[in-house]
């Protein structure tokens, strides 16, 4: 006896159906369903799951070189039984939706395409049957798309027939639908809630409606847009040299991480000029601001308190200088919203700068406010700013946005800060807990990066510069595919829209050497920041929310035991 419901998403990697299953748990709990998303074989720390998900893409994390086919998929059941009984049963009778991104019918479908034997793949799939307390899905969608994901074409076609036929085997136990997901999420979420006849998803809802409305609504879940092919857009030379680049500047972030010795690169345009890494959240200055100031001692610093959230963000971000905060830090001790004082702040960043101290990063220019401007000084200028924007409730509102463009406007609002800059601080507050949005939901292309896109691209094709960032997004695996890169990821995490966003920037700079005949909008010929080696080390830890320290944690940790490593605390030289 059961209440709840069970929606299966399958199909090949590539088809878009994590995506679409999220978005589809989403938009059921708007509407106000009890809803819980779910993978297998699992993602929840601590869990079997997640160890044998770990096992299964890198095994070498484990001194593990090889998996048999029958014990990988027997490896992925037992992981499924364990969900079962710890997560999927217990929420289905007490009630909610459960919408699960693969079932059981991948382990039939892999195990046989990468050569286990179909008589114990049956024996595995009868034994986690038995476990499912005949519980049927209410409805399974198999989900296609035409660009999947890249590599043996044979095996994708092996795939694709064996997961047609066993949809419709399966179609006689329950009901079964196949999902072209080659359009847009809002198109293929709008078939979904047709088949399932559960209500409308909330973007096309009354605007009077008295249901719960999503975290997440318009803009947002216009996102991310399909991109089959290239066309209309024109790439040129220089489109796949911001592929060659992002595959060369994450391949230098892990030789670092690994301790091999420098040179970490045989390109000289790497090896004489600074470039940031393919990941913003990777860079220097961004890691000091999730380790030091959102997250001292690997706790948030205030889970409770917008404005001290806030403030300490912003007054990080409006200097973007690591020296800048430790001498706050070293002459008011911890900082906070609820102890802070203009004229105390005021007089220690006035002394620094009459002592010849830079305050700034010369990352990107802050305005000052111009010669009208009444603070006499910048830095004064940007306190009041802070103290303006918590005295008009600003954090509340960014807490309380229903997507990330709607708190991009709110910033956008205040004197000083145009587009680039509210895009900035924007995702920064991101990897705290006051707002959370997905990096893939809304995007604003600063002056480097529109730069760089008119290097990448000699026609837009009627698209614009923040679609084209979106484009090369949703095209990665293809294209590091099609030229033959190896891209290693930020454990598992692909690149971000502000990640591309930012790659686009840094082409433009590298092009000036690699490609000087082919000139963007203005015209610069130089790179201006030479490469220097960075004694001080990194520890790399990102927002918790992103499930990534766990996995950076066991990597550091087989790096040690196999003598190929490090300690990322201890060698002061590799980083």
């Amino acid at each position: 006896m059961h209440h709840g419901k069970l929606f299966i998403f399958e199909g090949p990697d590539g088809s878009g159906k994590t995506t679409l299953s999220r978005k589809f748990a989403e938009q059921l709990s708007a509407l106000g369903h009890k809803c819980e998303w779910h993978a297998f074989p699992g993602r929840e720390i601590g869990s079997l799951g997640k160890h044998v998900y770990d096992l299964h893409h890198q095994p070498s994390i484990a001194g593990v070189s090889k998996i048999d086919p029958v014990s990988l998929q027997l490896l992925h059941v037992a992981a499924h039984i364990d969900a079962l009984h710890r997560w999927l049963i217990p929420a289905i009778i007490s009630g909610k939706m459960v919408v699960l991104d693969r079932f059981w019918w991948s382990t039939l479908v892999y195990g046989l395409v990468n050569g286990a034997d179909e008589p114990s793949l049956a024996r595995m799939i009868n034994l986690e049957r038995l476990h499912w307390e005949k519980i049927l899905p209410a409805r399974a969608f198999l989900v296609r798309r035409e660009c999947g994901k890249p590599g043996n074409p044979d095996q994708q076609r092996r795939l694709e027939k064996n997961y047609r036929q066993l949809a419709g085997r399966e179609a006689r136990n329950y009901p079964v639908s196949v999902l072209d997901n080659n359009g847009t999420i809002e198109e293929a979420i709008e078939q979904i809630f047709s088949l399932t006849k559960l209500g409308k998803p909330t973007w096309v809802r009354a605007v009077d409606s008295s249901l719960p409305v999503a975290r997440e609504t318009s803009t947002a879940l216009k996102a991310p847009t399909i991109f089959k092919k290239l066309d209309p857009a024109k790439p040129s030379v220089v489109y796949d040299t911001y592929w060659r680049f992002a595959s060369e500047r994450q391949a230098i972030f892990f030789r670092r991480i690994k301790g091999e010795l420098a040179p970490w690169s045989d390109d000289p345009i790497f090896r004489e000029f600074k470039f940031t890494n393919a990941y913003r959240a990777s860079d220097r200055t961004s890691q000091f601001l999730i380790r030091n100031v959102i997250y001292p001692g690997g706790k948030p610093f205030s889970e409770r308190d917008p404005d001290e959230i806030f403030f300490r963000i912003l007054l990080f971000k409006v200097f973007n200088r690591m020296a800048t905060w430790q001498l706050l830090r070293k002459s008011f001790g911890e900082i906070t919203f609820k102890d802070y004082s203009f004229e105390r702040y005021d007089k220690v960043l006035t002394k620094a700068i009459d002592s010849g101290q830079r305050i700034y990063s010369a990352a990107y220019i802050m305005p000052s406010g111009g010669p009208s401007s009444k603070t006499g000084r910048k830095h004064r200028m940007h306190l009041m700013l802070i103290e303006q924007m918590i005295k008009d409730q600003v954090p509340s509102q960014l807490a309380q946005a229903p997507s990330m463009s709607k708190a991009f406007d709110i910033l956008r609002s205040y004197p000083t800060i145009g587009d680039f800059l509210a895009y900035q601080f924007v995702t920064d507050l991101n990897y705290s807990s006051l707002i959370n949005f997905s990096e893939t939901s809304f995007v604003v292309p600063g002056p480097g990066a529109r730069d760089g896109i008119r290097k990448c691209f000699t026609d837009f094709g009627g698209l614009n510069e923040s679609d084209l960032i979106k484009v090369v997004a949703d095209r990665q695996t293809v294209e590091f595919a099609r030229l033959g890169l190896t891209f290693e990821s930020l454990w598992g995490r692909p690149l971000q829209w502000i990640d591309c966003q930012n790659l686009f920037c840094e082409v433009d700079k590298y092009s000036r050497v690699k490609h000087p005949e082919i000139s963007g909008l203005t015209g610069r010929l130089r790179i201006k920041q030479k490469y220097q080696v960075t004694a001080e080390p990194v520890d790399y830890w990102y927002p918790p929310k992103w499930e990534l320290n766990e996995k950076i944690k066991e990597y550091v940790s087989h790096l040690q035991r196999t003598d190929r490593g490090f300690s990322l605390a201890a060698d002061r030289n590799s980083l």
